[in-house]
C-alpha cells in the first residue's frame, strides 16, 4: 500500500474488553474450561414481549428506513420515560436521537460537542471506550484520577484543577463501569458547579440506570440545577433489558446541540434498525419494569455471593457495588507487579477470566474487574477456583 500518514485508527488500541472476549471464544473453541467474568453482557434472555414485538414488526414489513432521529412513537415514549424517571424535559421532535447502541450514542454526542484539540475531563476509573472515542474525534481525553482510598469520590476541586482554556466537556458514567459506584447528590452538585463555572458541556452515560441495589435513587445530571441546558444524556436498552445484540440506544440534549449530533447519525449509520425500535417500544410500554426488577434481584444475589467470596481471600479487598454488575476488588495485597500480571496468572492457573483494572485508567492499576452477569453456578465455581489457587500461591512478585 502507498506510504502516507498513519490512519486515525492507528492512534488507538483495541478495546481491551472486546479483545478478552475474542480470546475467551478462542480458548473455548480449543476445549479449554474457561469461566468468563470479564464481559459486560447480561446472561438473561431478552424479555419475551420485546422479542414478540420485534418479530411482529418484521412480519408486518416494518423493515425499511426510519427517520434518522428514530420512529416518532419511540421518541415520544423515551420523552415520557425521561420525564417520569429522570426529571428530564425533552422534546421528542428535536431533543432525542435513537441510535444503534448506546456506544454510538456516546460517540455522536461527543462528535456534536468537541473539535480537534478540545479537551474532555474523564474521571477515572472510566469505561474503556471513552478515551479512544475522544481521540478518534481529534480531542484530548484528560484523566481526572479518583482516589480508591476515598471510594473513587468526585470533588469540584479535582475537576476544576484539570480545567484549561481548551476544556470543552466532562464525561462521566453512573452507575459506574467499572467501580459500581453511583453519584451522590454532593458529587452531582460538584459536577454542576464546575460545568456552570467554566461553561462546560456534560456528557452523562446512564446505561446502567435501572441496575442498582439498595434505596439510593439514580441522579440524572440533566435534571440538576446548573446542568440543565448543557447536558447530553446517553442511555439504551442493552443492559437493563438484556438486549445487547439488538444494538439500540439513544441520546437526548438541548435542541441546538442535537441539530449538530443528528448530522453525524445521518452520515454514519443513517438510522437504527426499524424492527428493533419496535421491540424497544414494547420494553418501555411496561412502566412497572417487572422483567427488569426480576433481573436486578438476581444480580443482587450474585453480587452478595461474589463480594463475600472475594473478601474471604487473603490479600483481596472488595467493596460492595451500588449499581451495574461489576466488582472492582483491590488485589494489591496479592503481591503481583500489576493488574495485568494478576489477570494473566488467574487465567493461566484457574481459567477464570477477569479484566485488568489498568484498562480503565491508572487509578485502577492494582484492581481487577469481575462481572457478575453470570449464573450463580459459574460464580460459585469461579470463587472456589480463585480462592484455592490464591491461598496456595506464595505472595510476592517473584511467585510463579
Amino acid at each position: 500500500m502507498r506510504a502516507g500518514p498513519p490512519p486515525v485508527a492507528a492512534s488507538i488500541g483495541r478495546s481491551p474488553t472486546v479483545a478478552l472476549l475474542d480470546e475467551v471464544q478462542r480458548q473455548k473453541a480449543r476445549g479449554v474450561d474457561v469461566l468468563n467474568l470479564s464481559g459486560g453482557e447480561p446472561d438473561f434472555p431478552t424479555p419475551a414481549h420485546v422479542v414478540d414485538a420485534a418479530v411482529e414488526a418484521l412480519r408486518s414489513g416494518l423493515t425499511h428506513y426510519t427517520p434518522s432521529r428514530g420512529i416518532p412513537r419511540l421518541r415520544e415514549a423515551i420523552a415520557a420515560k425521561l420525564l417520569r424517571d429522570n426529571g428530564i424535559v425533552a422534546d421528542p421532535g428535536t431533543d432525542i436521537i435513537v441510535t444503534p447502541s448506546a456506544k454510538h450514542a456516546a460517540y455522536i454526542a461527543l462528535a456534536g460537542v468537541i473539535g480537534p484539540g478540545d479537551e474532555v475531563l474523564l474521571p477515572s476509573p472510566a469505561w474503556v471506550s471513552y478515551a479512544p472515542m475522544i481521540t478518534l474525534l481529534g480531542g484530548r481525553p484528560v484523566d481526572v484520577p479518583l482516589d480508591p482510598r476515598d471510594n473513587f469520590t468526585i470533588s469540584a476541586e479535582q475537576l476544576a484543577s484539570a480545567v484549561t482554556p481548551r476544556t470543552r466537556a466532562i464525561l462521566l458514567n453512573s452507575p459506574n463501569n467499572p467501580t459500581g459506584r453511583m453519584l451522590t447528590a454532593t458529587e452531582a452538585d460538584a459536577v454542576a458547579r464546575v460545568a456552570d463555572r467554566y461553561d462546560l458541556v456534560v456528557l452523562a452515560d446512564e446505561i446502567y440506570e435501572y441496575i442498582r441495589y439498595g434505596d439510593r435513587p439514580h441522579l440524572s445530571l440533566a435534571a440538576r440545577p446548573g446542568c440543565e441546558g448543557r447536558t447530553l444524556t446517553v442511555n439504551g436498552f442493552s443492559k437493563s433489558y438484556a438486549m445487547t445484540g439488538w444494538r439500540l440506544g439513544y441520546v437526548t440534549g438541548p435542541a441546538a446541540v442535537m441539530r449538530e449530533v443528528v448530522k453525524v447519525q445521518e452520515h454514519t449509520v443513517g438510522c437504527a434498525a426499524s424492527f428493533v425500535q419496535h421491540g424497544a417500544l414494547a420494553a418501555l410500554a411496561d412502566e412497572t419494569r417487572g422483567c427488569v426488577e426480576e433481573m436486578v434481584a438476581r444480580y443482587d444475589d450474585r453480587r452478595r455471593l461474589l463480594v463475600a467470596g472475594l473478601n474471604r481471600i487473603p490479600g483481596v479487598s472488595c467493596a460492595d457495588p451500588e449499581g451495574a454488575f461489576y466488582v472492582l476488588p483491590d488485589v494489591s495485597g496479592l503481591g503481583f507487579g500489576s493488574a495485568q500480571e494478576c489477570a494473566a496468572w488467574l487465567i493461566d492457573r484457574t481459567g477464570v477470566v477477569v479484566t485488568p483494572g489498568s484498562a480503565f485508567g491508572p487509578t485502577a492499576e492494582q484492581h481487577v474487574r469481575l462481572s457478575f452477569a453470570a449464573s450463580t453456578d459459574i460464580l460459585t465455581t469461579a470463587v472456589e477456583r480463585l480462592e484455592n489457587a490464591l491461598r496456595q500461591r506464595a505472595p510476592g512478585p517473584a511467585a510463579s
